[in-house]
């Protein structure tokens, strides 16, 4: 989850563009999909990378991670979350409906590398509430929204974690995995 230092994924107009980009970003965003053959999302979070990634990397003046990431996203699973698309017939992927505990279950058992959440903070927000995540990923970067989506919702438990790995990039931002204490 990419996040604001006060906590929000999106800022009020539900816009990230103020959100610390640039090569060193997508570098350690290729880093984590290198390691995963499925990627899953909400619906705004799928339409917002499918109008750019598919063709991202044959644009003239692509860098070496913006066609390596696009390469990804062209050949990788896909699982989209959603009530309102329809299966669009879009190639590797799949639209769900909703999220069915059995069909998650069934794509965790599944031989093979990680399954990776890209934004989609209710589906997130679903995930954490049903206790299915393993860990997370948040990439806080170093800038303050004020207002907006926020990244966790209130919960009636408190849920405990463990940091697995730090890593900070050039521009400020901090790069931390979590795992859930079980």
């Amino acid at each position: 989850m990419q996040t604001s230092l006060d906590g929000f994924v999106a800022g009020a107009d539900s816009g990230f563009d103020n959100f610390v980009g640039g090569e060193e970003n997508l570098e350690f965003i290729c880093s984590q999909t290198d390691t995963a053959d499925l990627a899953m999302f909400g619906r705004v979070s799928f339409q917002l990378l499918h109008a750019d990634w598919p063709t991202a990397g044959t644009r003239p003046g692509a860098t070496e991670n913006t066609i390596k990431y696009s390469n990804w996203y062209n050949t990788v699973s896909k699982v989209v979350f959603s009530r309102t698309l329809s299966d669009n017939h879009t190639k590797n992927t799949i639209v769900m409906n909703d999220i069915h505990m059995a069909e998650i279950q069934k794509l965790k058992q599944q031989p093979g590398r990680d399954m990776l959440i890209f934004g989609s903070p209710t589906v997130v927000h679903e995930l954490i509430e049903r206790n299915v995540l393993d860990a997370i990923w948040l990439i806080v970067h170093p800038v303050l929204f004020g207002d907006g989506i926020p990244l966790f919702r209130k919960r009636n438990q408190v849920d405990k974690l463990s940091l697995l790995h730090s890593h900070s990039l050039s521009n400020g931002t901090l790069c931390n995995r979590y795992a859930w204490q079980k």
